[in-house]
């Protein structure tokens, strides 16, 4: 079986973009594949700054063979219906057969395709495949309105050592490529047969596999920071950078003034990254050290001493700028850079940030007075303080310049100017998925909180997919904040302490951001309707043990056993109630003529306590396992004790002990929802 290789050359493509187009090259092909009845034993992709590669081992030499039935025109129909017909089919009057169906007799004509050289197929179907590539940007040329990332320069197309035939944009297939820029100085590379094709480009100074260049990178940059004293500090996100810019990636080790390692760390770390795809160093210490990595695309003749100068000289004044920015925001305390806030708007219906740190301090002030367990250690001072500088780094130049560091400068600063360490804690954190410690909880529930709460009133709300203000990732790092650090926080009094109007439907909507966040964890649906369904429960914390507690409970023998017990009174007292009306009266002692009905009513009423104990105490696995405790009771009565006897009396005491039997189960969930 031959191999097929496809390798699209071109202009530099996006790092960020390299590995989409890889997968789309290689879904797009095996979609190729399964509409022309092609098999291939392997499809692999790569993505590189200037080539997509197709690599495809054991393609099948044709297409299958195959019979496909048309339906035609009913029996009898004009001649002029059954040519047009017989057209269509491409067969000639000898394939028609007459068959009857549900809506009478037609025409069928029975086509016969034998299978196709794949060099053929590929050949008819490549070009489609490459003009319905989608790229997020893209440019056309002019002459065939083809669109691509950016110019296209070859295209190889090799069927073993035959070239695949065909044209896109003017750029005919073939088996000549190109490889290194500038260490292969531009010369053409004639590729022998798809199996050659790596190592031939690897002659050229061009390593195709992205994990190769990326491991090439790890390599070489530990090794120049390691012979320099230092300890490379690992960054995935910037190895898979400069491994979609770099076909032959070079580590090279630079340096820098160690005055500027007087900078916040984070600032000092974003400058080298974001700004010149470098790695930053630690020194034997531990702390930063005046040195980076960066990636050259080149084995340059001087050793790159060149390039390092370049980049040195680059580092020197992107630094120098950040210094800039950093000690005239020392100069202005942050209470004061706060008071510019009231020229930042939060959303033009829902005022400026000043407001919008005024409405968070109070709120925060209401949940460390209201709940001081849940926050200990946190003051109404320390969270109204932190709960007003929170975002007074926005308005300053640092931030202006590096939007990423937004509470990163404002808790660098926040401590150089002697705030209580709480407070620059909070800032540090405020901006994170999820937050630790009572006074960043305090503040951040409080910020979210007051940002759901302001967007519903306005009608801002999620729509279906629709989420321009990001409400459900505010939601769920507000459950998140809740969760991790264990806070009991019923939400419906929070949300009034937050201004929530009644029917605003904040409060289901973060109850339906917890349901998925259980189902996401894999709980069964109808355990979290089971909880839920009780209503007026609306702690998360709570709401969460209890869900696990049931799932645990539902997994077991025991409670699969009382499930089904429940199941069982549960349909009996509908079908009964539906006539009679409730049976929730009390049980009649001197009625319980049978020694499982009385074992059963015996072990209720020691259950009752103990499982209120449980669930006021939040020890609901302790209340499941008391439930599953009664198990032997349950089905001892219903082996023994006919419900519906023919005394009305009896049987309206025994209903009324189902209805114990379910309200004792109720004071932890509605296992009604529980399915069987």
């Amino acid at each position: 079986m031959p191999d097929f290789l496809l390798e699209l050359m071109s202009e530099e493509i996006p790092a960020r973009l390299q590995p989409a187009a890889a997968r789309q090259l290689r879904d797009r092909f095996l979609a190729l594949l399964t509409e022309a009845r092609l098999a291939a034993r392997t499809v692999e992709a790569e993505g590189g700054p200037r080539r997509l590669v197709l690599q495809v081992q054991g393609l099948a030499a044709s297409s299958a063979a195959h019979v496909e039935e048309r339906r035609g025109p009913r029996v009898g129909a004009s001649q002029a219906a059954v040519e047009g017909f017989l057209r269509s089919a491409g067969v000639g009057p000898d394939a028609l057969e007459e068959r009857d169906t549900e809506k009478g007799r037609f025409l069928f004509a029975v086509v016969h395709h034998p299978g196709r050289p794949a060099a053929d197929v590929l050949a008819e179907r490549l070009p489609a495949l490459l003009e319905a590539f989608d790229w997020s940007k893209s440019m056309r040329f002019e002459a065939s309105g083809f669109r691509w990332i950016r110019p296209l320069r070859a295209i190889v197309a090799l069927l073993d050592d035959a070239v695949v035939a065909f044209e896109v944009a003017g750029v005919r297939s073939g088996q000549v490529t190109y490889g290194h820029r500038t260490m292969a100085q531009g010369r053409t590379v004639v590729i022998a047969h798809p199996t050659a094709y790596l190592d031939q480009m690897a002659q050229a100074y061009v390593l195709v596999k992205a994990d190769e260049r990326r491991a090439r990178i790890r390599r070489g940059a530990r090794r120049v920071a390691a012979a320099a004293g230092f300890t490379l500090v690992e960054d995935e996100e910037l190895v898979a950078e400069n491994a979609g810019l770099a076909e032959w990636p070079v580590p090279l080790l630079g340096r820098f003034d160690p005055g500027f390692l007087g900078l916040p760390p984070e600032l000092l770390t974003l400058t080298l990254k974001s700004h010149q795809k470098c790695f930053v160093v630690h020194d034997a210490g531990g702390a930063l050290g005046p040195a980076f990595v960066c990636v050259a695309n080149l084995d340059a003749p001087d050793g790159g001493a060149r390039i390092v100068k370049g980049y040195e000289r680059v580092i020197a004044a992107r630094l120098a700028d950040a210094r800039f920015f950093w000690e005239q925001d020392l100069k202005v305390p942050l209470d004061v850079r706060a008071q510019h806030l009231t020229q930042v708007l939060f959303h033009d219906r829902l005022g400026t940030m000043a407001e919008k740190a005024a409405r968070v301090a109070r709120l925060a002030r209401w949940l460390v007075d209201t709940h001081p367990g849940q926050f200990p250690g946190a003051t109404a001072g320390l969270v109204e303080r932190a709960a007003l500088l929170a975002r007074a780094d926005l308005v300053t130049g640092t931030v202006g310049e590096f939007p990423e560091l937004q509470g990163v400068i404002g808790a660098h600063l926040a401590r150089a100017q002697g705030e209580p360490e709480a407070v620059v804690d909070c800032l540090r954190q405020f901006h994170a998925p999820v937050v630790e410690g009572a006074v960043p909880a305090a503040v951040t529930i409080a910020d979210r909180l007051d940002t759901l709460v302001a967007f519903f009133s306005v009608g801002l709300e999620p729509t279906g997919s629709r989420d321009p203000f990001a409400l459900r990732r505010v939601a769920q790092g507000l459950l998140d904040t809740l969760l991790a650090n264990g806070i009991r926080l019923p939400i419906g009094p929070a949300l009034v302490a937050a201004g929530d109007r009644p029917g605003s439907g904040v409060r289901d909507f973060l109850l339906d951001r917890l349901k998925t966040r259980l189902r996401e964890e894999g709980v069964r649906h109808d355990v979290i309707e089971a909880v839920f369904a009780q209503g007026a429960e609306d702690d998360p914390v709570r709401l969460v043990a209890r869900v696990r507690a049931l799932q645990a409970l539902s997994g077991s023998a025991d409670g699969e056993s009382l499930l089904k017990a429940f199941r069982r009174a549960a349909n009996i007292l509908k079908a009964e109630e539906a006539r009679d009306g409730p049976h929730d009266g009390p049980v009649e002692p001197d009625r319980l003529v049978e020694p499982a009905e009385a074992a059963l009513v015996a072990a209720l009423e020691a259950a009752q306590p103990a499982v209120r104990s449980a669930v006021a105490s939040e020890d609901f696995a302790a209340a499941m396992a008391r439930l599953a405790a009664l198990r032997p009771q349950i089905d001892r009565f219903f082996d023994e004790v006919t419900v519906n006897a023919g005394d009305p009396a009896l049987r309206r005491n025994r209903l009324a002990v189902l209805a114990q039997f379910r309200s004792t189960a109720g004071l932890v969930a509605d296992f009604s929802r529980i399915e069987g």
